[in-house]
């Protein structure tokens, strides 16, 4: 009997693991191919993976609520020595499956940096990459990491723990190898008044979304910009023609395509601002993937991405934005959906807000937020000098990593992403 070591698959470019939600087979039983074999979950998205083959599953490696690293074998199904892959792949060295101990792990990060400590600890841990790149940015030893309270599964170190230390000051820094130092500062541990009332336990995604953010202010220093843009003769075409553009495409328009046509031509313009930061090299992105970010029914958010926006007109923007948000709304989205953005934006003024602070969406460096548009009385000048006019005027606010945007670039682009949307061709046609 042949046997099939069914593996963890890619979900994504910078995922590297994905927890499992539920198995739909048990062992024993018989598994087709292309059948729904359980049910994964990652920072991103849920997704169902089907088999790849057919036949019976032998062995289930682990339980729901693990978290896998991707390439890792998960299951092993008997398939009667049938080949059933398809057409076959180019081999992928895929990693080993490893716990690393302190000491193992020790001589690893000392390559890379002569910060790491040599210190052994009696007790034997495992960290993920993603925990051991942080702490090696944070010159953070194996020693220590090992001393931070862990609120993951079976004593995991999850990152919020580890930001939550780095937060608190990392009191344990300079602690002896076995017992802690009385006489070393630590920030007090105040027992603050939180409160009565109803206790809501997070759900996994609201997790993620917290450990998301809490990563991004460590990891970017924000500054946010603003501006103010008269987008009067874009509402004006918009509001004649929507029923039209509605007929013609059977679409509706709404204001978020407009806007994201605006911020394509604008990063056209200043290709600086669609990068990432890898250590010290910038990766200019040669795509223009925009993510939106959308509110889920349960109030979560996900950020769905339209990809090649310069390239797509008007109606291929609306058509891509409605469908990616009703998606979003009917919980549809896929990994692919949100994967690769290069630059996000908010419409906080669907919830009314004026302006907004907006957090980078790692890792991207910037987070356009539009707000709401409201009539003013502006001062306009007209050839019979200024008059006082009522304006449909909006704010913009930029935030932006100032490791690699300065002041002029993030001026720059938020201004022409401004021009782009005040000079607004109001004789523009929509066939």
């Amino acid at each position: 009997m042949s046997k099939f070591e069914f593996k963890m698959p890619k979900l994504g470019e910078s995922i590297t693991e994905a927890a499992i939600i539920t198995w739909f087979k048990s062992e024993g039983d018989t598994v087709e191919k292309d059948e729904m074999l359980l049910e994964v979950a990652t920072d991103k998205v849920d997704s169902e993976v089907p088999s790849t083959v057919s036949g019976v599953i032998s062995e289930l490696k682990y339980q729901a609520n693990e978290v896998i690293k991707i390439g890792e074998v998960i299951a092993v199904i008997d398939t009667n020595g049938i080949e059933q892959e398809g057409p076959k792949k180019k081999k992928e060295v895929k990693p080993k499956k490893e716990h690393v101990s302190i000491a193992q792990s020790k001589k690893r990060i000392q390559k890379t940096t002569s910060e790491f400590t040599d210190i052994s600890h009696k007790n034997n841990k495992f960290f993920t990459p993603l925990i051991e790149n942080i702490a090696k940015t944070h010159h953070i030893s194996y020693d220590e990491l090992a001393r931070i309270p862990a609120s993951g599964k079976q004593g995991r170190l999850r990152k919020s723990d580890l930001f939550n230390y780095i937060k608190q000051g990392r009191p344990y820094k300079f602690a002896g190898k076995e017992i802690l130092d009385d006489n070393v500062f630590r920030l007090p541990q105040l027992n603050l008044d939180k409160g009565k009332g109803r206790h809501v336990e997070m759900d996994r995604m609201r997790r993620m979304i917290a450990d998301h953010m809490v990563y991004s202010k460590h990891t970017s220093p924000h500054v946010t910009a603003y501006v103010e843009a008269d987008l009067t003769e874009l509402v004006k075409w918009r509001n004649e023609f929507k029923a039209d553009f509605q007929k013609r495409y059977n679409q509706k328009l709404t204001f978020t395509p407009l806007f994201i046509e605006a911020v394509a031509k604008a990063i056209e313009k200043h290709p600086m601002i669609n990068v990432s930061v890898d250590g010290q090299t910038i990766i200019v992105k040669d795509r223009i993937n925009i993510g939106m970010a959308t509110a889920l029914p349960n109030g979560n958010l996900i950020v769905p991405v339209v990809k090649d926006a310069n390239l797509k007109n008007l109606p291929e923007l609306a058509e891509k934005v409605n469908s990616l948000a009703e998606q979003a709304r009917t919980n549809n989205l896929k990994a692919d959906d949100i994967k690769g953005g290069t630059f996000t934006i908010s419409n906080v003024g669907t919830f009314g807000s004026v302006m907004g602070t907006p957090i980078i969406n790692q890792p991207e460096v910037a987070i356009l937020a539009f707000g709401i548009i409201k009539k003013r009385a502006e001062v306009i000048e007209t050839s019979d000098g200024d008059e006082i006019a009522i304006r449909q005027i909006m704010y913009l606010s930029l935030s932006f990593d100032h490791r690699v945007v300065d002041g002029y670039l993030g001026g720059s682009f938020l201004r022409s992403v401004a021009d782009n949307l005040e000079q607004f061709d109001k004789n523009r046609t929509i066939s």
